[in-house]
């Protein structure tokens, strides 16, 4: 029986991934290695801050190096599209320190 990642089910999906040093992108998983490389495409980074509301910033077709992501998880589209992120405010997530 071949190890599966989970990620099988994401394919195709639109998902949110937290880096090692704290970024949050967001992108419909295209694909992914034994490695846990992925590919994103439609892809953009959301940038939290205490002082303004979230920053989008667009990246596109992107590809995320397994060794440095920290969670991959599920997008509800539905609760995403609801809310207002020119309001939002959160401190940016601190890098991870292994």
């Amino acid at each position: 029986m071949a190890a599966t990642t989970g990620l099988e089910t994401l394919v195709d999906q639109i998902i949110s991934v937290i880096t090692n040093d704290g970024r949050n992108i967001v992108g419909v998983l295209k694909g992914f290695d034994q490695a846990t490389n992925i590919i994103l495409d439609e892809s953009h980074e959301r940038v939290f801050s205490t002082k303004e509301g979230v920053q989008q910033h667009v990246l596109g077709l992107y590809i995320i190096r397994g060794d440095n992501i920290g969670v991959i998880g599920e997008l509800d589209e539905e609760l995403d599209a609801s809310l207002d992120f020119s309001k939002l405010r959160a401190h940016p997530l601190k890098p991870v320190v292994h």
